[in-house]
């Protein structure tokens, strides 16, 4: 049990965070998500499809405060938005997860974990009040993504995942945090069916306007 000046401690770290904070949307001083750009992370699902032509539904576009948000909790350490953001992830989650259904994150890279300290995809399936399932694991080294096309992401990725064991039949969700071509749910998807599972949705958290299929 904590003592009264530990509480107290603890309540002043607090306050303190939040008078040095600013608004992930908006920059706006004392808090960490004001009540306007709360309000723009509500879902607005969409749907894209894969270079392999998989359906993917996303909560949220890849733009505006959403995107900002995203950049926080990925680039900055700003965990506190994962709940937030893995509400809006929840309505495009929960549809598809039955009782045995496997919630499958899409892996993380070392270099990146250690930057971090956590793994996103994960956090925010814990956030949206699911079980990840770390079935997948790499296989071979990739490099960023980032700038490269469709087919140099596709060749990227291609056989860069592993399943760490079989399936039997079992369903399995993939979920990612951002979805820009759609390349690397393709991987996931072809290393979990090659083990014996059975893909049944493929979600992501966001995705780039260019990859929706509403614009």
């Amino acid at each position: 049990m904590w003592t009264k000046p530990q509480m107290l401690g603890v309540g002043a770290e607090i306050a303190a965070f939040l008078l040095a904070a600013t608004c992930a949307g908006c920059d706006e001083p004392g808090t960490l998500l004001c009540p306007r750009c709360r309000e723009a992370l509500a879902p607005t699902p969409q749907i894209t499809v894969t270079p392999r032509g998989m359906q993917v539904t996303a909560a949220l576009r890849f733009e505006g405060v959403a995107a900002r948000c995203i950049r926080r909790l990925k680039g900055e350490g700003e965990t506190l938005l994962a709940r937030p953001l893995g509400a809006a992830l929840a309505t495009v989650l929960a549809p598809s997860v039955g009782s045995a259904t496997w919630v499958v994150p899409v892996p993380t890279t070392g270099s990146a974990f250690r930057r971090r300290g956590y793994r996103v995809p994960e956090l925010l399936i814990r956030r949206a009040q699911s079980e990840p399932q770390r079935l997948l694991s790499l296989a071979s080294r990739t490099v960023d993504q980032r700038g490269l096309g469709v087919r140099a992401r596709e060749a990227n990725v291609r056989g860069a995942l592993r399943a760490r064991r079989t399936g039997e039949g079992a369903e399995a969700v993939i979920v990612d945090d951002v979805v820009t071509t759609g390349a690397t749910l393709d991987e996931a998807s072809r290393a979990l069916r090659s083990a014996g599972f059975r893909v049944v949705a493929a979600v992501a958290l966001a995705a780039t306007p260019r990859r929706s299929g509403f614009g």
